[in-house]
């Protein structure tokens, strides 16, 4: 796209618009429509002596503008978001800025000589922004440098100043760095994860000297940079920095251009910005209406520093008078479709046939005045995707269509430049399809979370061979002369048993439904194998029951689909969101499923909010397309709503006919629509349990589809088992399949996940506080002030009127609506529309709203007595906000006249700590494991995972499967002892925390080879600095371990100047051995000596002597 740029760069009218720019002054530009002013600027920005800031009059306007310009010139602009940070505790927006500000503002501050200037300018940068975020207040340049910490390879700098500088910023301390805000120390490393920059750094030190500075992958924890010098910005501004009035122009250059899109639109929306709170309620009760004089600067004062800079206005409108820079832009409405007419009969659109006749009509069209237009044009119409790219491809080459180039890219309208001679048109236009903008952001995909690495004291445990214990810590021992740590773990009547640090892959954290431990095993005693045997048993017969169905369905005749028809291409491509590669790829699986002769039987898992329904309706209208019925089976009747309204929206093109059956309908109602069904008149029903029932009838059904089946009864859980024999079953669950759980299951269950968030999906910020009225009411005011809506849940029916009228009296300026699932069901329907539709600000509701409330303008939701729900309760419910691109907030209430239990006190803990996307897949740990256990499993499972935890639960699962499938199993690794009087361990000084020790054991544990001891060894020294003799020791002692378990020995012992080794396989053991035999000495079948070099032989000389031996190096 960049190449397009020259076009216009030749021109005469944006020379001299050059040249004018050069000179200084308030210069304007008119006859610039759609995208057209995004092109122009990006031809100029390639002249501009520094940055250019763009205003827009909204923030729509600004992104737009900012993907436009990237598109030309990609990777140019920056959009600088309006904030809205919100502070439950001082009543103001937060004074911790967005890390997309301090990115720039951190690009801007140090990129300028002491005069203020551009100094080095490494590329120009376009900064867009609406006139919103332009009004916003920032700390001053001043006060960002002197809260800005300088570190520089070479640098003395005492190690303890840096921590408290950190801490007195707003960086917490952490033992392992993973989020923005974070810090540890670690001997002389330091890790510090700031803000304003997409990765950590980490900074080595030897004594107080800076001796590296690294960027370093927060997932990995591995360096994968170095840097000169890093800038870390506070995160926390001084007390004294809030009343200033600083502006993004105190940070732009004196040479910097400023590019007003639109004047009069952008003083509109300042002054409604500035002035136009509503003034129909109580003063000084609006929260926002104090802090718009607080937090906003004076539009006057904006309207005095820009005008310090060059000034380019740039209007649609042409400029009276200022002929030269006129430019000729006109629109493309003329290249596009006619607006889709309605066809009745259809119930939507008109067919896609007709739709696509006038849209070859339009290119048509588009070609003629290309060629017959005196000027050489070039006619670009933009796609998407490659696979929009590749469909219109067809479509040009069927209707004979030539002279038109295709090209990937995103533009927000079309133009005909005269000037350049360009026409571009998107196809977003050309078939007038709705395009959904989002505000591009990083996409930090879930880290699954070893849950070891959770372990603390007092925990309860699992050992693989002694079975329930507690967790004591871990403790260095010394035996044998050898220094070695062991996790202590201590067993029914008190016995102690030491697990060294070598053997911690047989140590697992128990994970169960329980509260508490449950009862621990007797060291020795033969409960625990017994429990073994009992879950093997249960498993094993799983395995086969699941495997029993799965030959079932091999045996009968499915419905085999045929392939995409160009309507099912066309349909997905309408989808107005962008799809995650998760979608793509579970998407296919679905299809690939459906077009095999065996009935599909797929569970696709997914936090929520991660795009499951879409799935579904694709599956539904390949179905459909293939003229078979599709019933959609709900938990609730809201839910059935919801998905109805949003299957009918998709299909409103297409000739499909979409009902819902639940309690909403009359009697009279329902019959009709079975009515129809039986007929095959319906194609898609949508309904509760009351499409499991018996007097339901299908002319032709294909597909079923299931939403939270573990929500449905036995009886209709039994008949949901008959159907999946005969048609394709498509089953989604909110409940994040934990990883190892999936695993176990690979060839016995079509399982797919979903773990990577759509794009405009947002982190939630969740906040545990005291129920306090003032408070609630601020919260509230500060989501109606941006025109959002609000949940409050309450879940007792009894009283959820008193709650109606205490928040009636709250918030007097909000209209509040009731819903709960003992009303009627033409209330509780009329309620929930009516708030769907706006027409309440509120929605108190008790947990109805759980599954499926999908609605977009809802970014706040209060949980009251959030202390009575269980932690997968909490996750869900909070899930049913943050589904825009605006900040979500989810309050959870605790009680002011009553304690909280520690087990409830912990729930919350997690849940507010875990706020990230996919978080679900963090809080699995405890709750959501357990119930994704039960659900996929069922509900008999339930008590064999809290019998022997569900790490060994899954374990057992998988040999189960493998048996079942008659796979081969691996053969079990027999455990190397080793004894040659050295220390090996993580020392306390080179570790420091137990959690990380716990963490470095495990991954030794699971060593299976000298690279990867290698690759840990270079993890080590990353993030610890260099290893002491302790470390080395245990790294040697481990590859020393593998050698001879290659070899079969199965001890290795230092006595008298001799190694004694026992072995299992002599012969495979002399074959090693074979290059010092004339140093060995066969005793037995079972023992070998090997001589050392001499008798007072180190320890260390020793190791070094074996790694010859067994060929592992020096």
């Amino acid at each position: 796209m960049k190449t397009l740029l020259k076009l216009i760069r030749s021109n005469e009218k944006f020379l001299s618009l050059l040249r004018d720019l050069k000179a200084g002054g308030n210069i304007r530009a008119g006859g610039l429509w759609g995208s057209s002013a995004a092109y122009l600027l990006s031809a100029l920005a390639e002249d501009a002596p520094s940055q250019i800031l763009v205003v827009t009059g909204s923030v729509e306007e600004a992104e737009e503008f900012c993907e436009d310009v990237n598109l030309f010139r990609p990777g140019t602009a920056s959009l600088f978001h309006p904030w809205e940070g919100f502070s439950t505790e001082k009543w103001r927006p937060s004074i911790q800025l967005p890390p997309e500000h301090l990115q720039i503002l951190r690009l801007l501050l140090f990129d300028k000589d002491s005069a203020g200037n551009s100094a080095g300018r490494r590329t120009t940068s376009v900064i867009v922004c609406s006139v919103q975020a332009l009004l916003q207040k920032l700390p001053k340049p001043d006060t960002l440098l002197k809260n800005t910490l300088k570190i520089s390879v070479g640098d003395e700098m005492e190690q303890q100043k840096i921590l408290s500088w950190l801490t007195d910023r707003g960086f917490n301390k952490v033992s392992r760095v993973e989020s923005p805000g974070e810090y540890s120390l670690r001997g002389g490393i330091m890790d510090i994860y700031q803000a304003s920059s997409d990765r950590p750094i980490r900074i080595e030190f030897f004594g107080d000297t800076v001796e590296s500075v690294r960027v370093f992958n927060p997932d990995t924890q591995m360096s994968v940079e170095r840097q000169k010098d890093v800038n870390i910005l506070a995160l926390r501004d001084e007390p004294s920095s809030m009343g200033e009035d600083g502006s993004l122009f105190d940070y732009l250059p004196g040479e910097a251009w400023t590019v007003l899109r639109e004047p009069a639109q952008i003083e509109k929306r300042a002054l409604k910005t500035t002035q136009g709170w509503p003034q129909d309620r109580p003063e000084g009760q609006l929260h926002g209406q104090t802090q718009v004089q607080s937090w906003t600067l004076d539009y006057a004062l904006i309207k005095s520093k820009w005008s310090k800079h060059t000034t380019l206005s740039l209007s649609f409108l042409p400029e009276i008078g200022k002929g030269p820079h006129n430019f000729e832009v006109e629109s493309v409405e003329r290249f596009e479709a006619p607006p889709p007419q309605t066809d009745k009969v259809l119930g939507g659109r008109q067919s896609q046939g007709s739709e696509l006749a006038a849209a070859i009509s339009a290119l048509n069209e588009l070609g003629r005045f290309r060629t017959q237009t005196r000027q050489t044009i070039r006619a670009i119409i933009l796609c998407a995707n490659e696979a929009e790219e590749k469909r219109f491809q067809e479509l040009l080459a069927d209707a004979k269509i030539i002279g038109l180039e295709l090209a990937i890219g995103r533009l927000g309208k079309g133009f005909y430049s005269k000037d350049a001679g360009l026409i571009l048109l998107p196809h977003h236009e050309i078939f007038h399809r709705y395009r959904i903008r989002r505000r591009p952001r990083q996409i930090v995909p879930s880290r699954p979370i070893e849950s070891l690495l959770e372990l603390e004291r007092g925990d309860c445990v699992v050992h693989v061979t002694h079975g329930i214990a507690i967790f004591h810590g871990i403790e260095t021992i010394e035996h044998e002369g050898q220094r070695r740590e062991c996790l202590v773990l201590e067993f029914d009547g008190g016995s102690m048993l030491y697990v060294s640090g070598s053997k911690m892959d047989l140590v697992q954290k128990y994970i169960g439904p329980r509260e508490h431990c449950p009862p621990l095993s007797r060291l020795g005693g033969q409960g625990w194998s017994r429990r073994l045997k009992e879950v093997e048993q249960a498993v094993t017969d799983l395995a086969g029951e699941l495997l029993e169905i799965q030959a079932l369905r091999q045996t009968k005749p499915g419905i085999k689909y045929p392939g995409d028809t160009e309507w099912q291409k066309e349909f997905e491509a309408e989808f107005p969101y962008e799809e995650t590669e998760d979608q793509l790829k579970v998407s296919q699986e679905i299809k690939t499923d459906m077009e095999r002769r065996r009935p599909m039987d797929r569970l696709v898992c997914g936090d929520v909010g991660y795009g499951k329904t879409e799935l579904a309706v694709r599956a539904t209208f390949k179905a459909v397309l293939h003229g078979k019925q599709v019933a959609v089976l709900v938990p609730t009747t809201i839910l059935a709503q919801q998905h109805y309204g949003t299957f009918c929206e998709r299909m409103a093109d297409y000739p499909v006919r979409v009902e819902v059956l639940s309690r909403f309908k009359t009697r009279s109602e329902q019959k009709a629509v079975l009515e129809a069904l039986a007929q095959g008149a319906v194609d898609v029903v949508i309904g509760t349990h009351r499409l499991a029932q018996r007097d339901v009838r299908f002319k032709d059904l294909g597909l079923v589809v299931i939403d939270e089946e573990q929500r449905f009864g036995v009886e209709h859980k039994e008949r949901l088992k008959k159907l999946r024999q005969m048609v394709d079953v498509l089953t989604l669950t909110a409940t994040p399949i934990p990883r190892t759980l999936h695993m176990s299951l690979l060839g016995l269950r079509d399982i797919s996940s979903l773990s990577t968030p759509p794009q405009d999906r947002q982190a939630i910020n969740t906040i545990l506080m005291r129920y306090d009225p003032q408070k609630i009411r601020q919260a509230i005011l500060f989501e109606l002030n941006r025109e959002g809506q609000v949940y409050f849940v309450h879940n007792r029916v009894y009283n959820i009127e008193q709650v109606a009228d205490e928040l009636s009296r709250i918030v007097p300026e909000a209209r509040i609506a009731v819903a709960h699932g003992q009303m009627s069901e033409r209330q509780l329907e009329d309620r929930v529309l009516k708030f769907i539709d706006k027409g309440f600000d509120v929605l108190l509701s008790t947990t109805i709203i759980e599954s499926g409330m999908d609605i977009p303008n809802v970014n706040t939701i209060f949980i009251n007595d959030a202390d009575l729900f269980g932690l997968a309760e909490l996750h869900q419910l909070r899930g049913r906000v943050g589904r825009y691109k605006h900040t979500a907030y989810a309050y959870l209430l605790l009680p002011t006249d009553r304690p909280i239990t520690p087990e409830a006190e912990k729930r919350l803990k997690a849940i507010e700590e875990f706020s990230e996307l996919g978080a679900g897949f963090k809080i699995a740990l405890r709750d959501l494991e357990i119930r994704g256990a039960g659900n996929i499993l069922g509900a008999q499972q339930h008590g064999h995972v809290q019998a022997v935890g569900y790490e060994m639960f899954c374990q057992l699962l998988k040999s189960a499967v493998r048996r079942a499938r008659k796979e081969p199993s691996p053969p079990p690794s027999k455990e190397v002892s080793i004894s040659l009087n050295l220390d090996s361990y993580l020392p306390q000084e080179y570790v420091p925390e137990e959690s990380q020790k716990l963490e470095a054991y495990r991954k030794l544990s699971r060593c299976s080879s000298t690279e990867e001891i290698r690759d840990f060894e270079m993890e080590l020294r990353d993030r610890f600095g260099p290893l002491p003799p302790e470390a080395k020791n245990l790294l040697a002692e481990k590859e020393l371990r593998l050698a001879a378990q290659a070899h079969s020995v199965r001890s290795i012992v230092r006595k008298n100047g001799k190694v004694v080794m026992e072995v299992d396989d002599l012969r495979k053991a002399e074959t090693g051995l074979y290059d010092v035999r004339h140093r060995i000495k066969v005793i037995n079948g079972s023992t070998v000596h090997l001589e050392l070099p001499s008798r007072d032989t180190s320890p260390e000389d020793a190791v070094r002597f074996l790694r010859k031996v067994f060929k592992l190096g020096v």
